[in-house]
């Protein structure tokens, strides 16, 4: 399982980054969720190999990417008047 989460956390970890540095919003929200995906991948480890500094890392970048994906997917668009 290891492995396993090794690949998604590179996987993700990556896409999520790239995807939010792009100037388009569209590829930018998939960002957010790319992000949440990698989550998982990083509790387990953290956990699996007692991390607790870590694990306290990914539950703060689980709530972060949360808010992105909250901003950016689920929050109505404010209109500029």
């Amino acid at each position: 399982m290891t492995i396993v989460a090794q690949v998604g956390i590179a996987a993700f970890g990556c896409s999520a980054i790239w995807f939010v540095g792009q100037k388009s919003r569209n590829l930018r929200r998939w960002g957010y969720v790319a992000g949440l995906c990698a989550q998982p991948f990083w509790l387990y480890t953290a956990i699996s190999n007692r991390q607790w500094g870590v694990l306290l890392l990914s539950l703060w970048y689980g709530y972060a990417w949360g808010q992105g994906f909250y901003n950016h997917w689920i929050k109505p668009e404010e209109i500029n008047v």
